[in-house]
């Protein structure tokens, strides 16, 4: 029986004129208001995206890499842009699949993220394969050490660790995502040998409710007060450079940082490295039963 992979992301705008329809469908027709529209679009031209996204290249450069290694199609499907998960399920079909592996670029499994990546898999494949879907990875030893390798073996510094905040709610119902964060960070400090450490959100949408904190930009006010000085930033819940990244953490946070008289660095990101496409591939043997190459 054929398989075939569906490899999933969120999505990201090819070129500065789609950020109002990317952020339309994120928002599924929900209003913004034009200001912070502005906001948005301001952020993208100051991080250079015009007429090309660095962000859904690293992602065509993973899937390639996945691919050639596993010797398998492997088909990128978005979840609000183009292509869609839909569409990346109806040309794995069309290729003949009868199982179908699918995988989020995102390590830590939550029912507001991972699990609607699957039903939207579900719905688009509607019973024509079977679907062996991987739901988490954050433990994972091969990305655990590669997190660690970026960490390296620097003293005296002080390692935060972050992801995507989603709202607070998501405790009342036993969600287990904060827990699988802190436990990758646990495991990524303890690989590296890192003794100072901490956890802290990032990238709150501005909803009116509350998320779970401590927010990174908050977070840095509290080090500061307790004279840590020197920041090294590891996103573990972020594989790739994206927006929540190159400004959020690269802009605001270094801003801030500067404020407070940190030294603030980051490590560098998975991307489309081979440790990381080794990973990945990894995941897909364990989940089709694929055997690794001779």
């Amino acid at each position: 029986m054929n398989t075939a992979v569906v490899l999933m992301a969120y999505g990201s705008p090819d070129r500065l004129e789609d950020v109002p329809a990317y952020y339309a469908d994120i928002r599924g027709g929900r209003p913004i208001t034009p200001e912070r529209l502005h906001d948005l679009v301001e952020r993208y031209r100051r991080l250079g995206i015009e007429d090309s996204n660095p962000l859904n290249e690293i992602t065509e450069a993973t899937r390639a890499a996945v691919e050639r290694e596993l010797e398998l199609p492997v088909f990128t499907g978005m979840r609000h842009w183009q292509p869609r998960i839909a569409e990346a399920a109806e040309r794995a079909l069309a290729g003949g699949a009868g199982t179908i592996v699918g995988l989020v670029l995102a390590p830590h499994y939550s029912g507001m993220s991972i699990e609607r990546y699957r039903e939207q898999l579900v719905d688009a494949v509607a019973g024509r394969a079977e679907i062996r879907f991987v739901e988490r990875w954050g433990a994972e030893p091969g990305f655990v050490d590669l997190l660690a390798s970026r960490i390296g073996g620097r003293r005296g510094v002080h390692v935060v660790f972050t992801a995507h905040s989603l709202p607070a709610r998501i405790l009342e119902a036993g969600d287990p995502y904060r827990d699988e964060l802190l436990e990758t960070s646990r495991l990524v400090a303890e690989r590296a040998g890192v003794a100072e450490w901490t956890f802290a959100f990032q990238s709150e949408s501005p909803t009116g409710e509350p998320w779970l904190g401590p927010d990174i930009l908050d977070h840095l006010n509290e080090l500061a007060a307790t004279d840590v000085r020197d920041v090294l930033l590891c996103p573990v819940g972020f594989v790739a450079d994206h927006l929540e990244i190159r400004w959020d953490l690269d802009v605001e946070a270094v801003d801030r940082a500067r404020e407070l008289g940190i030294r603030l660095e980051r490590i560098e990101l998975p991307n489309a490295d081979p440790a990381f496409v080794s990973v990945l591939a990894g995941l897909v043997r364990l989940a089709a039963a694929v055997p690794s190459p001779v």
